[in-house]
């Protein structure tokens, strides 16, 4: 089976490191261990019952600098995850009592999104069936309403309604107009409520609006309007999408896969460490750190799809720790997060794979753009080393940003050609060294880099 077809569980470790070297240069020993953590999850759900209770996740900290490769690891994890997967910032929540958001949403957003995952799974394997009946509702709207009976026995309205059928499959009537009957939907929205997700005395005021809005969506209120056929076809789909689906089944596996499976990817975890002092804003800090605490310990928490057990999700955070370090955080959340592994700085060297090796290259996407202006653009060999050096010295002088320094460095080489390419069409322009030195001059020759990128 190939690695592109395969799902996150099915991955060997290796396999698994490949897909993420396709996007990301370097980094070997986190993707390693990332491999590693995710493949333990398979090799869990193999054990005896007993043995199973008493293994749960070594939870990772990812240590380096901004622009290093730690949110793209876990935007690949997630585009290759069959498994729920969210990313969350850390500094989005504040410690309970306070305006903000409580640290338990984020158990609930990625049981949202495990109910998601399960139910795009079971709408795909009904879709077949489902479209088959979407296209007999449509010609029903399209050829006016016949005796059932009559429909059966005359051969001229079978025909009529084959030939609606092919224009149907063909996209000729998608914007036609059709008069059906659509649910009226009433939101209701929780915007403003205090700014905060739950009340004082823990009551979720988030699912209460969506419950709200579930009864009114569901409270059988229709209203005839004229849409295009292309609109009744998605409305028509989604309802008996949601009609082919047994929801008390999705809950059942979304709960099952979000509690065995499930990854939080808390980012900016650095942000919530405490650096020696104390101060109000230390104590929050600390206060946010606490309320983590539980959540990565194990402990259940109360969804709109019924009680969540964190005990075996797995939490990989991630931070540059340029001002505080892990050893800030409290210790009781240290213990939590055993494995510890660090991403090394960017050399020119690896500013030239990321050029040039990944799927999504930047210069791939810089050629991909100036072609819609019918710009064909190519670099040689000297000068995108040369581009990578710069981007080094740059992140050496100035504040290292990684490679998002490489995006700065671009704009400012591909200025000018940018704003003049709709004047080049149908032109080949060659990026050499001695062209990266003219346009970049200013930069090479002087000290203060910032002046020109950042």
């Amino acid at each position: 089976m190939d690695n592109e077809q395969k799902k996150l569980d099915d991955m060997l470790p290796r396999e698994i490191v490949e897909q993420l070297d396709k996007y990301i240069i370097g980094q070997e020993d986190a993707k390693k261990l990332i491999a590693i953590a995710i493949r333990n999850r398979v090799r869990r759900k193999r054990l005896p019952e007993d043995m199973k209770a008493e293994v749960t996740p070594k939870n990772i900290i990812m240590m380096g600098p901004t622009g290093v490769g730690k949110t793209e690891i876990a935007r690949r994890i997630a585009k290759l995850a069959n498994a729920p997967f969210i990313k969350v910032e850390a500094t989005k929540y504040t410690e309970v009592g306070y305006v903000g958001r409580d640290v338990e949403s984020m158990v609930k957003d990625l049981m949202a999104s495990s109910v998601s995952l399960v139910k795009a799974e079971m709408f795909k394997e009904n879709e077949k069936k489902v479209e088959t009946v979407v296209e007999e509702k449509l010609l029903d709207l399209l050829i006016p309403a016949i005796d059932e009976e009559k429909k059966a026995q005359d051969v001229q309205v079978q025909d009529v309604r084959e030939s609606m059928r092919q224009l149907l499959r063909s996209g000729a009537l998608d914007d036609k107009e059709v008069e059906m009957a659509v649910p009226q939907s009433v939101r209701v929205s929780g915007v403003g409520v205090f700014g905060a997700p739950q009340d004082a005395s823990g009551v979720d005021i988030g699912n209460i609006f969506e419950d709200l809005n579930s009864m009114f969506q569901n409270s059988g209120r229709e209203k005839k309007r004229k849409i295009t056929v292309k609109r009744a076809r998605e409305i028509i789909r989604e309802d008996q999408l949601n009609k082919s689906v047994d929801n008390d089944k999705v809950i059942d596996e979304a709960k099952a896969r979000c509690e065995e499976m499930g990854i939080i990817f808390i980012d900016e975890i650095d942000k919530i460490a405490n650096k020696g002092q104390t101060n109000n804003q230390d104590v929050s800090r600390e206060g946010v750190q606490r309320d983590i605490l539980p959540i990565v310990e194990g402990t259940k928490v109360s969804t709109k799809w019924g009680v969540v057990d964190t005990t075996n999700i797995l939490f990989i955070a991630a931070g540059a720790f340029s001002v505080a370090k892990p050893s800030d955080l409290i210790p009781e959340l240290q213990g939590r997060f055993p494995l510890r592994v660090e991403l090394h700085d960017l050399t020119s060297d690896d500013f030239y794979r990321i050029l040039t090796e990944p799927d999504n290259a930047i210069v791939k996407q810089y050629k991909a753009l100036l072609k819609t202006e019918g710009v064909d653009l190519s670099f040689t060999d000297d000068a995108l080393r040369h581009i990578a050096e710069i981007a080094e010295k740059a992140n050496n002088s100035a504040d290292n940003i990684g490679a998002r320094r490489l995006h700065t460095v671009m704009e400012r080489l591909l200025e000018d050609l940018s704003f003049n390419a709709a004047d080049k069409k149908g032109e080949s322009v060659e990026i050499t060294a001695d062209y990266v030195d003219k346009a970049l001059s200013g930069i090479v020759e002087d000290q203060d880099l910032t002046r020109y990128i950042l």
